[in-house]
C-alpha cells in the first residue's frame, strides 16, 4: 500500500497520508508525495480544491517518523532547501484552497501540516503540540507557518513547553476554523467545499496569489499591487459572468478563465 493516497473527488483532490500504524508519521517519501498531488492540482484545471488528511481516527500526523532507520533529521546539506520546508512553501504558494482535515493529533510537523493549509476543521478529540524540545530538538521549521497563526505567548508556551493543547484552545487562538464531533467532521467538511465550489474559480486563483505576495509587502506596496490585480481579474471571462448573473438575476457558469 502507498505511504500516501491520492484520490480525486469530482473537483476535490484527497490527498491521505496513509501510516495508520506509525500514526501517519511523515518522512521524505511521504512529504514527496504530498508534493506530487500538489502539483497535481496546479497542472489539472478541473481540480478546484484540495483536502489533506490521515488514515484512521487517531492521527492526522505525528510528526518526522522517530523509528530505527527512517533517517529523520539526517539531511544533506549539500542541498538547498530541505523536504520538508519545499512542501511548506509550495502548499503556501498553491493557488487552490487547500484545507486540512484534522481527524486526529497533529503533533510536531504534522502541526506545521496544519498550518500551512488555508483552512482546518478538526475533531474534537484532536490535541495540537510541538512536542519536539521533549526529545532535544525545537520546532524550528513549523515556525514559518505557525507564528502567523498562533498568538506569540501561546506559541511560546508551546515550543518551550513541549505541551500539548485542545482542540478548543486551537480553536479559540484561531489555529482552526471548525471543530466538531467526529462523526461531524465530513458532514462539516462537505459544508465548507461547498461554499467554495460553487465560487469562481479565477477568482480564488487570482485571490489566493495575491494575498500570498502582499504577506510580504508594506501597505502602500500592497495597496499598488492590488490596484493592479483587481484591474487584470476584471478582465476575465470569470468577472464578466459574474456581473452577467447578477444583473439577470441567475446562477453564474463559470469557465474558471
Amino acid at each position: 500500500m502507498s505511504d500516501v493516497l491520492i484520490d480525486k473527488r469530482g473537483p476535490v483532490l484527497w490527498i491521505t497520508i496513509n501510516r495508520e500504524e506509525r500514526r501517519n508519521a511523515m518522512n521524505d517519501a511521504v512529504n514527496q508525495a504530498i508534493s506530487a498531488g500538489l502539483t497535481r492540482a496546479t497542472d489539472d484545471a478541473d481540480i478546484l480544491a484540495v483536502v489533506l488528511t490521515g488514515a484512521g481516527d487517531k492521527a492526522f500526523c505525528a510528526g518526522a517518523d522517530l523509528s530505527s532507520g527512517s533517517g529523520s533529521f539526517k539531511y544533506d546539506y549539500s542541498k538547498v532547501g530541505f523536504p520538508f520546508v519545499k512542501l511548506m512553501k509550495q502548499a503556501r504558494d498553491l493557488t487552490v484552497p487547500l484545507i486540512a482535515r484534522v481527524n486526529g493529533h497533529a503533533m510536531a510537523g504534522g502541526l506545521g501540516m496544519v498550518g500551512m493549509c488555508d483552512m482546518a476543521i478538526a475533531v474534537d478529540s484532536a490535541r495540537f503540540g510541538m512536542p519536539e524540545v521533549k526529545i532535544g530538538l525545537f520546532p524550528m521549521q513549523i515556525m514559518a507557518v505557525l507564528q502567523p497563526l498562533i498568538p506569540p505567548r501561546k506559541l511560546y508556551e508551546m515550543a518551550l513547553t513541549g505541551e500539548p493543547v485542545t482542540a478548543a484552545e486551537a480553536l479559540e487562538f484561531g489555529l482552526l476554523n471548525y471543530v466538531v464531533p467526529a462523526a461531524e467532521l465530513d458532514t462539516k467538511l462537505d459544508w465548507l467545499l461547498s461554499r467554495l465550489l460553487d465560487k469562481s474559480p479565477t477568482a480564488i486563483r487570482k485571490g489566493k496569489y495575491a494575498m500570498r505576495v502582499t504577506e510580504q509587502l508594506t501597505f502602500d506596496q500592497s495597496a499598488v499591487f492590488m490596484e493592479s490585480q483587481i484591474g487584470t481579474l476584471a478582465l476575465t471571462e470569470d468577472a464578466a459572468e459574474g456581473r452577467a448573473s447578477f444583473i439577470e438575476k441567475r446562477k453564474p457558469v463559470w469557465t474558471g478563465r
